[in-house]
Protein backbone atom coordinates (compact mmCIF):
# COMPACT_ATOMS: atom_id res chain seq x y z
CA UNK A 1 0.00 0.00 0.00
CA UNK A 2 1.34 3.39 -0.79
CA UNK A 3 1.75 6.43 1.59
CA UNK A 4 -0.61 8.42 -0.36
CA UNK A 5 -3.15 5.17 0.22
CA UNK A 6 -2.55 5.10 4.00
CA UNK A 7 -2.58 8.23 5.08
CA UNK A 8 -5.75 8.65 3.23
CA UNK A 9 -7.33 5.44 4.97
CA UNK A 10 -6.36 7.49 8.35
CA UNK A 11 -8.33 10.45 7.18
CA UNK A 12 -10.54 8.11 6.11
CA UNK A 13 -13.55 10.85 6.75
CA UNK A 14 -12.13 14.00 5.41
CA UNK A 15 -11.10 12.58 1.96
CA UNK A 16 -14.36 12.47 -0.10
CA UNK A 17 -14.89 12.21 -3.84
CA UNK A 18 -16.05 15.33 -5.81
CA UNK A 19 -19.24 16.26 -5.50
CA UNK A 20 -20.00 14.53 -2.00
CA UNK A 21 -21.04 16.06 0.51
CA UNK A 22 -18.44 16.04 3.66
CA UNK A 23 -19.20 14.25 6.69
CA UNK A 24 -19.59 16.40 10.19
CA UNK A 25 -17.25 14.56 12.26
CA UNK A 26 -14.80 15.89 15.93
CA UNK A 27 -12.13 17.66 15.06
CA UNK A 28 -9.98 14.96 16.36
CA UNK A 29 -6.25 14.72 15.21
CA UNK A 30 -4.73 11.55 14.84
CA UNK A 31 -0.77 12.46 13.37
CA UNK A 32 2.32 14.23 13.92
CA UNK A 33 2.04 17.66 12.14
CA UNK A 34 3.04 17.30 8.69
CA UNK A 35 -0.56 18.88 7.83
CA UNK A 36 -0.29 21.83 9.51
CA UNK A 37 -0.09 24.38 6.71
CA UNK A 38 -2.62 26.83 5.56
CA UNK A 39 -2.94 28.74 2.03
CA UNK A 40 -0.19 31.46 1.33
CA UNK A 41 -2.34 32.98 -1.10
CA UNK A 42 -3.45 36.74 -1.13
CA UNK A 43 -6.53 36.93 1.35
CA UNK A 44 -8.91 39.91 0.69
CA UNK A 45 -10.96 41.03 3.73
CA UNK A 46 -14.26 41.36 1.13
CA UNK A 47 -14.19 38.09 0.29
CA UNK A 48 -14.72 37.25 4.15
CA UNK A 49 -17.47 35.68 5.09
CA UNK A 50 -20.21 38.83 4.55
CA UNK A 51 -23.16 37.20 7.27
CA UNK A 52 -20.77 37.59 9.89
CA UNK A 53 -19.37 40.99 8.99
CA UNK A 54 -23.08 42.28 8.50
CA UNK A 55 -23.72 40.75 12.03
CA UNK A 56 -20.69 42.29 13.64
CA UNK A 57 -22.04 45.33 12.20
CA UNK A 58 -25.49 45.03 13.24
CA UNK A 59 -23.97 44.29 16.96
CA UNK A 60 -21.55 46.67 17.26
CA UNK A 61 -24.19 49.77 16.02
CA UNK A 62 -26.64 48.37 18.52
CA UNK A 63 -23.81 48.51 21.00
CA UNK A 64 -23.12 52.38 20.13
CA UNK A 65 -26.42 53.41 20.45
CA UNK A 66 -27.17 51.66 24.10
CA UNK A 67 -23.86 53.16 25.20
CA UNK A 68 -24.88 56.53 24.28
CA UNK A 69 -28.49 56.12 25.92
CA UNK A 70 -27.08 54.59 28.59
CA UNK A 71 -24.24 57.16 29.56
CA UNK A 72 -25.39 60.55 28.57
CA UNK A 73 -26.95 60.90 32.12
CA UNK A 74 -24.04 59.71 34.07
CA UNK A 75 -22.26 63.17 34.11
CA UNK A 76 -24.85 64.88 36.30
CA UNK A 77 -23.54 62.05 38.66
CA UNK A 78 -21.07 63.84 41.10
CA UNK A 79 -19.07 60.47 41.23
CA UNK A 80 -18.03 61.43 37.51
CA UNK A 81 -17.00 65.08 38.12
CA UNK A 82 -17.24 67.91 35.58
CA UNK A 83 -17.17 66.37 31.95
CA UNK A 84 -19.56 66.38 29.01
CA UNK A 85 -22.98 64.29 28.19
CA UNK A 86 -21.29 62.81 25.14
CA UNK A 87 -17.72 61.83 27.52
CA UNK A 88 -18.34 57.92 27.62
CA UNK A 89 -20.29 58.06 23.74
CA UNK A 90 -16.69 59.55 22.40
CA UNK A 91 -14.41 57.60 24.46
CA UNK A 92 -16.53 54.29 23.23
CA UNK A 93 -16.47 55.53 19.09
CA UNK A 94 -12.48 55.88 19.81
CA UNK A 95 -12.44 52.13 20.99
CA UNK A 96 -14.49 50.73 17.70
CA UNK A 97 -12.34 53.42 15.57
CA UNK A 98 -8.83 51.49 17.00
CA UNK A 99 -10.15 48.39 17.04
CA UNK A 100 -11.59 48.31 13.60
CA UNK A 101 -7.63 49.63 12.36
CA UNK A 102 -6.09 46.75 15.01
CA UNK A 103 -8.56 44.15 13.05
CA UNK A 104 -7.86 45.07 9.49
CA UNK A 105 -4.09 44.97 10.77
CA UNK A 106 -4.49 41.72 11.99
CA UNK A 107 -6.40 39.92 8.96
CA UNK A 108 -3.27 40.46 7.14
CA UNK A 109 -1.56 38.11 9.58
CA UNK A 110 -1.39 34.42 8.33
CA UNK A 111 -3.06 32.09 10.47
CA UNK A 112 0.52 29.96 10.22
CA UNK A 113 2.49 32.68 12.17
CA UNK A 114 0.10 32.94 14.58
CA UNK A 115 0.18 29.31 15.01
CA UNK A 116 4.49 29.84 15.23
CA UNK A 117 4.21 32.55 18.00
CA UNK A 118 1.20 30.64 19.72
CA UNK A 119 3.61 29.83 23.23
CA UNK A 120 5.23 33.48 22.69
CA UNK A 121 2.14 35.43 22.60
CA UNK A 122 0.98 32.92 25.62
CA UNK A 123 4.22 34.35 27.64
CA UNK A 124 4.00 37.81 26.80
CA UNK A 125 0.01 37.82 28.21
CA UNK A 126 1.42 36.01 31.53
CA UNK A 127 3.87 38.95 31.53
CA UNK A 128 1.39 41.58 31.28
CA UNK A 129 -1.11 40.51 34.02
CA UNK A 130 2.60 40.41 36.77
CA UNK A 131 3.00 43.75 35.67
CA UNK A 132 -0.56 45.05 36.32
CA UNK A 133 0.12 43.60 40.14
CA UNK A 134 3.20 46.09 39.99
CA UNK A 135 2.75 48.81 42.66
CA UNK A 136 2.43 52.34 40.71
CA UNK A 137 2.42 50.19 37.12
CA UNK A 138 -0.96 48.74 37.60
CA UNK A 139 -4.28 50.89 37.58
CA UNK A 140 -6.44 50.63 40.09
CA UNK A 141 -10.47 51.27 40.11
CA UNK A 142 -12.95 50.08 42.11
CA UNK A 143 -10.36 48.23 44.62
CA UNK A 144 -9.06 46.23 41.31
CA UNK A 145 -6.42 46.14 39.92
CA UNK A 146 -6.94 45.15 36.35
CA UNK A 147 -5.98 47.75 33.90
CA UNK A 148 -2.58 49.80 32.30
CA UNK A 149 -3.19 53.06 31.13
CA UNK A 150 -2.06 53.55 27.98
CA UNK A 151 -2.67 57.48 27.66
CA UNK A 152 -5.42 57.23 25.24
CA UNK A 153 -7.12 54.22 27.02
CA UNK A 154 -6.53 51.72 30.29
CA UNK A 155 -5.75 48.10 28.68
CA UNK A 156 -7.11 45.15 30.77
CA UNK A 157 -4.57 42.03 30.20
CA UNK A 158 -6.82 39.63 30.77
CA UNK A 159 -8.94 40.14 27.37
CA UNK A 160 -5.44 40.20 25.68
CA UNK A 161 -4.98 36.68 27.67
CA UNK A 162 -8.36 35.11 26.53
CA UNK A 163 -7.06 35.27 22.94
CA UNK A 164 -3.35 33.77 23.80
CA UNK A 165 -4.83 31.10 25.48
CA UNK A 166 -6.99 30.14 22.43
CA UNK A 167 -4.00 30.21 20.53
CA UNK A 168 -1.90 28.44 22.71
CA UNK A 169 -4.42 25.72 23.61
CA UNK A 170 -4.98 25.32 19.71
CA UNK A 171 -1.56 25.04 19.22
CA UNK A 172 -0.96 22.88 21.98
CA UNK A 173 -3.62 20.43 20.83
CA UNK A 174 -2.25 20.29 17.62
CA UNK A 175 1.40 19.54 19.09
CA UNK A 176 0.13 17.02 21.49
CA UNK A 177 -2.85 14.99 19.67
CA UNK A 178 -0.22 11.51 19.19
CA UNK A 179 -0.69 11.72 23.62
CA UNK A 180 -4.04 12.69 23.92
CA UNK A 181 -5.01 9.64 25.65
CA UNK A 182 -2.69 9.99 28.20
CA UNK A 183 -3.27 12.68 31.15
CA UNK A 184 -0.04 13.29 32.36
CA UNK A 185 1.27 13.87 28.99
CA UNK A 186 -1.40 15.94 27.16
CA UNK A 187 -3.87 17.59 29.76
CA UNK A 188 -1.40 18.61 32.86
CA UNK A 189 0.83 20.63 31.39
CA UNK A 190 -1.85 22.66 29.98
CA UNK A 191 -3.79 22.36 33.06
CA UNK A 192 -0.75 24.22 35.04
CA UNK A 193 -0.60 27.09 32.50
CA UNK A 194 -4.49 27.87 32.71
CA UNK A 195 -3.93 27.81 36.86
CA UNK A 196 -0.85 30.43 36.22
CA UNK A 197 -3.01 32.55 34.13
CA UNK A 198 -5.87 31.99 37.20
CA UNK A 199 -3.48 32.46 39.76
CA UNK A 200 -2.62 36.30 38.45
CA UNK A 201 -6.22 36.81 37.78
CA UNK A 202 -7.50 35.74 40.68
CA UNK A 203 -4.55 37.99 42.65
CA UNK A 204 -6.31 41.03 40.70
CA UNK A 205 -9.17 40.29 41.56
CA UNK A 206 -10.72 38.88 38.21
CA UNK A 207 -12.70 35.80 38.59
CA UNK A 208 -14.86 36.41 35.84
CA UNK A 209 -11.80 36.21 33.10
CA UNK A 210 -10.94 33.26 34.94
CA UNK A 211 -14.17 31.52 34.53
CA UNK A 212 -14.23 32.76 30.75
CA UNK A 213 -10.30 31.32 30.20
CA UNK A 214 -11.05 28.13 32.08
CA UNK A 215 -13.87 27.13 29.86
CA UNK A 216 -11.85 28.23 26.80
CA UNK A 217 -9.39 25.52 28.10
CA UNK A 218 -11.98 23.17 28.67
CA UNK A 219 -13.71 23.55 25.70
CA UNK A 220 -10.87 23.56 23.29
CA UNK A 221 -9.36 20.04 24.62
CA UNK A 222 -12.59 18.61 24.35
CA UNK A 223 -13.09 19.27 20.44
CA UNK A 224 -9.25 18.66 20.12
CA UNK A 225 -10.13 15.08 21.15
CA UNK A 226 -9.16 14.17 24.49
CA UNK A 227 -10.48 11.34 26.01
CA UNK A 228 -14.05 12.12 27.42
CA UNK A 229 -13.39 10.36 31.12
CA UNK A 230 -10.69 12.44 31.15
CA UNK A 231 -12.35 15.43 30.12
CA UNK A 232 -15.12 15.28 32.82
CA UNK A 233 -12.89 14.37 35.52
CA UNK A 234 -11.07 17.75 34.91
CA UNK A 235 -14.81 19.55 34.82
CA UNK A 236 -15.55 18.14 38.50
CA UNK A 237 -11.67 19.07 39.53
CA UNK A 238 -12.70 22.31 37.81
CA UNK A 239 -15.92 23.19 39.81
CA UNK A 240 -14.69 21.85 42.67
CA UNK A 241 -11.64 24.52 42.25
CA UNK A 242 -14.22 27.25 41.93
CA UNK A 243 -16.51 26.31 44.54
CA UNK A 244 -13.52 26.42 47.39
CA UNK A 245 -12.29 29.89 46.04
CA UNK A 246 -15.60 30.79 46.60
CA UNK A 247 -16.08 29.06 50.13
CA UNK A 248 -12.66 30.85 51.03
CA UNK A 249 -13.68 34.20 50.36
CA UNK A 250 -16.42 36.18 52.50
CA UNK A 251 -17.27 38.78 49.68
CA UNK A 252 -17.71 36.22 47.23
CA UNK A 253 -19.97 34.62 49.16
CA UNK A 254 -21.84 37.52 49.93
CA UNK A 255 -22.04 37.68 46.30
CA UNK A 256 -23.81 33.87 45.91
CA UNK A 257 -26.50 35.29 49.33
CA UNK A 258 -27.22 38.51 47.32
CA UNK A 259 -28.14 36.88 44.25
CA UNK A 260 -30.09 34.09 45.85
CA UNK A 261 -32.12 36.43 47.90
CA UNK A 262 -31.51 40.22 46.37
CA UNK A 263 -34.40 42.07 47.54
CA UNK A 264 -33.68 41.23 51.29
CA UNK A 265 -33.24 44.05 53.68
CA UNK A 266 -29.15 42.85 54.24
CA UNK A 267 -28.62 42.71 50.66
CA UNK A 268 -30.99 45.42 48.41
CA UNK A 269 -28.49 48.23 49.10
CA UNK A 270 -25.50 45.93 49.36
CA UNK A 271 -24.68 43.23 47.35
CA UNK A 272 -27.64 42.64 45.57
CA UNK A 273 -28.27 46.31 45.02
CA UNK A 274 -26.54 45.74 41.11
CA UNK A 275 -29.06 43.08 40.41
CA UNK A 276 -32.30 44.18 42.23
CA UNK A 277 -32.06 47.15 40.19
CA UNK A 278 -31.42 45.31 37.19
CA UNK A 279 -34.77 42.98 37.91
CA UNK A 280 -36.64 46.35 38.18
CA UNK A 281 -35.25 47.11 34.72
CA UNK A 282 -35.83 44.24 32.79
CA UNK A 283 -39.05 44.85 34.40
CA UNK A 284 -40.38 48.32 33.63
CA UNK A 285 -39.22 47.39 29.69
CA UNK A 286 -42.08 44.56 30.07
CA UNK A 287 -42.41 43.42 26.30
CA UNK A 288 -41.92 46.38 24.22
CA UNK A 289 -39.90 48.82 26.42
CA UNK A 290 -40.75 52.38 27.59
CA UNK A 291 -38.70 53.69 24.70
CA UNK A 292 -35.68 54.20 23.41
CA UNK A 293 -33.97 57.14 26.16
CA UNK A 294 -36.83 56.86 28.27
CA UNK A 295 -34.83 54.74 31.21
CA UNK A 296 -35.56 55.47 34.28
CA UNK A 297 -33.04 53.28 36.14
CA UNK A 298 -29.71 54.76 33.97
CA UNK A 299 -30.36 57.68 35.94
CA UNK A 300 -28.11 56.62 38.80
CA UNK A 301 -30.05 53.96 40.05
CA UNK A 302 -28.04 50.78 38.32
CA UNK A 303 -24.72 50.96 38.89
CA UNK A 304 -22.30 50.38 35.60
CA UNK A 305 -25.40 50.77 32.99
CA UNK A 306 -23.41 51.08 30.92
CA UNK A 307 -20.70 48.74 30.99
CA UNK A 308 -21.48 45.50 32.91
CA UNK A 309 -25.56 45.83 33.11
CA UNK A 310 -26.22 47.10 29.60
CA UNK A 311 -28.59 44.55 28.91
CA UNK A 312 -31.07 45.74 31.75
CA UNK A 313 -31.36 48.81 29.61
CA UNK A 314 -31.96 47.19 26.58
CA UNK A 315 -34.40 45.56 28.27
CA UNK A 316 -36.01 48.61 30.00
CA UNK A 317 -36.12 50.81 26.79
CA UNK A 318 -36.54 48.04 24.26
CA UNK A 319 -38.74 45.37 26.33
CA UNK A 320 -38.17 41.91 25.97
CA UNK A 321 -38.53 42.33 21.98
CA UNK A 322 -35.06 43.79 21.97
CA UNK A 323 -33.47 41.30 24.45
CA UNK A 324 -35.08 38.28 21.81
CA UNK A 325 -34.01 40.08 18.98
CA UNK A 326 -30.05 40.80 20.49
CA UNK A 327 -29.73 37.54 22.03
CA UNK A 328 -30.95 36.36 18.11
CA UNK A 329 -27.87 38.27 16.67
CA UNK A 330 -25.37 37.05 18.80
CA UNK A 331 -26.56 33.28 17.99
CA UNK A 332 -26.45 33.29 14.53
CA UNK A 333 -23.08 35.75 14.88
CA UNK A 334 -21.46 32.57 17.17
CA UNK A 335 -23.39 29.48 15.04
CA UNK A 336 -21.36 31.08 12.13
CA UNK A 337 -18.24 31.07 13.57
CA UNK A 338 -18.24 27.87 14.80
CA UNK A 339 -19.20 26.99 11.16
CA UNK A 340 -16.56 28.63 9.83
CA UNK A 341 -13.97 26.58 12.21
CA UNK A 342 -15.82 23.10 11.22
CA UNK A 343 -15.04 23.98 7.23
CA UNK A 344 -10.76 24.33 8.25
CA UNK A 345 -11.53 21.39 10.54
CA UNK A 346 -12.52 19.79 7.36
CA UNK A 347 -9.82 20.78 5.29
CA UNK A 348 -7.41 19.60 7.70
CA UNK A 349 -6.30 22.84 8.95
CA UNK A 350 -6.27 21.93 12.50
CA UNK A 351 -4.92 24.94 14.12
CA UNK A 352 -6.93 27.30 12.63
CA UNK A 353 -10.62 25.39 13.71
CA UNK A 354 -9.67 25.04 16.85
CA UNK A 355 -8.96 28.44 17.02
CA UNK A 356 -12.32 29.78 15.27
CA UNK A 357 -14.32 27.41 17.57
CA UNK A 358 -12.43 28.16 20.90
CA UNK A 359 -13.40 32.30 19.58
CA UNK A 360 -16.94 30.98 19.68
CA UNK A 361 -16.86 29.28 22.77
CA UNK A 362 -15.57 32.81 24.22
CA UNK A 363 -17.95 35.26 22.97
CA UNK A 364 -20.92 32.77 23.20
CA UNK A 365 -19.53 31.59 27.15
CA UNK A 366 -19.71 35.27 27.91
CA UNK A 367 -22.85 36.84 26.64
CA UNK A 368 -24.60 33.66 28.45
CA UNK A 369 -23.12 34.97 31.77
CA UNK A 370 -23.98 38.85 31.09
CA UNK A 371 -27.60 37.79 29.93
CA UNK A 372 -27.98 35.91 32.85
CA UNK A 373 -26.21 38.02 35.60
CA UNK A 374 -28.64 40.95 34.22
CA UNK A 375 -31.21 38.57 34.19
CA UNK A 376 -31.18 37.48 37.56
CA UNK A 377 -30.38 33.51 36.68
CA UNK A 378 -26.78 33.87 37.41
CA UNK A 379 -24.94 35.16 40.29
CA UNK A 380 -23.13 39.16 39.93
CA UNK A 381 -19.91 39.05 37.80
CA UNK A 382 -17.84 41.77 36.13
CA UNK A 383 -18.18 40.07 33.03
CA UNK A 384 -19.60 43.02 29.77
CA UNK A 385 -21.62 42.05 26.87
CA UNK A 386 -19.10 41.52 23.96
CA UNK A 387 -18.88 43.81 21.19
CA UNK A 388 -21.29 46.28 22.83
CA UNK A 389 -20.85 46.97 26.42
CA UNK A 390 -18.11 50.23 27.31
CA UNK A 391 -14.47 49.19 27.74
CA UNK A 392 -11.77 50.35 25.64
CA UNK A 393 -9.87 47.22 25.77
CA UNK A 394 -12.62 44.34 25.86
CA UNK A 395 -14.43 45.87 22.23
CA UNK A 396 -10.45 45.82 21.10
CA UNK A 397 -9.50 42.24 21.63
CA UNK A 398 -12.98 41.27 20.38
CA UNK A 399 -12.75 42.39 16.98
CA UNK A 400 -9.08 41.60 16.55
CA UNK A 401 -10.95 37.92 17.49
CA UNK A 402 -13.60 38.54 14.51
CA UNK A 403 -10.49 39.33 12.49
CA UNK A 404 -8.68 36.25 13.41
CA UNK A 405 -11.99 34.06 12.17
CA UNK A 406 -12.82 35.82 8.93
CA UNK A 407 -8.68 35.69 8.12
CA UNK A 408 -9.50 32.08 8.68
CA UNK A 409 -12.70 31.88 6.50
CA UNK A 410 -10.36 33.41 3.75
CA UNK A 411 -7.99 30.91 3.99
CA UNK A 412 -10.47 28.50 3.75
CA UNK A 413 -11.86 29.76 0.70
CA UNK A 414 -8.60 30.02 -0.89
CA UNK A 415 -8.13 26.02 -0.04
CA UNK A 416 -11.21 25.02 -1.42
CA UNK A 417 -11.04 27.16 -4.58
CA UNK A 418 -7.42 25.43 -4.82
CA UNK A 419 -4.80 28.16 -3.37
CA UNK A 420 -1.19 27.52 -2.77
CA UNK A 421 -0.36 26.19 0.40
CA UNK A 422 2.82 27.86 2.19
Amino acid sequence: MSADTGLRNRFSGWFKPAGEKPVDILPVRVGGNEYRQTPSSATNIFGADQVLIWLVVAILSWGIVMVFSASIAMPDNPRFGKIAHYYFFQRHLLSVGLGFVAAVLTFQIPMRVWEHWAPWLFIVSILLLIAVLIPHVGTVVNGARRWLSLGIMNFQPSELAKVAVIMYAADYMVRKMDVKERFFRAVLPMGLAVGIVGALLLAEPDMGAFMVIAVIAMGILFLGGVNARMFFLIALVLVAAFALIVMTSEWRRERIFAYLDPWSEKHALGKGYQLSHSLIAIGRGEIFGVGLGGSVEKLHWLPEAHTDFLLAVIGEELGLVGIIALLGLFFFMIRRIVEIGRQAIRMDRIFSGLVAQGIAIWLGFQTFINAGVNLGALPTKGLTLPLMSFGGSAILMNLVAIAIVLRIDCENKAMGAGGARS
